[in-house]
């Protein structure tokens, strides 16, 4: 039995001067890479779902957490709840897609 050779590393290509050329070449490498190796364990999709839903959701509990204290302390309604909510939110959705970019 031949042992395949392993996958070349999903490395950056050198040329950083055009991001659309490094990302077609991102895309080429990982393409091959799935050429090579096609048999993704279900887990590890599990495992990036997770990774996904907990980056989103983590600074959306903590900013609510944080609004919750603070208008517990000044004697406000929700107003700092709902704004860091939100806030929350929007950097657990950047943190999220700058995640999946790196990928």
């Amino acid at each position: 039995m031949n042992t395949p050779a392993p996958p070349e590393p999903l490395e950056p290509p050198q040329d950083k001067a055009d991001p659309v050329t490094a990302a077609a070449e991102r895309a080429r490498r990982r393409e091959q890479a799935e050429r090579d190796n096609p048999a993704t364990p279900v887990t590890l999709r599990l495992v990036q779902i997770g990774v996904l839903g907990w980056t989103i959701v983590t600074p959306m509990l903590l900013g609510a957490y944080v609004g919750h204290l603070l208008d517990g302390w000044l004697h406000t309604d929700v107003t700092f709840a709902a704004g860091l909510l939100v806030v929350g939110a929007a950097l657990g959705l950047w943190l999220a897609w700058r995640w999946m970019q790196r990928q």
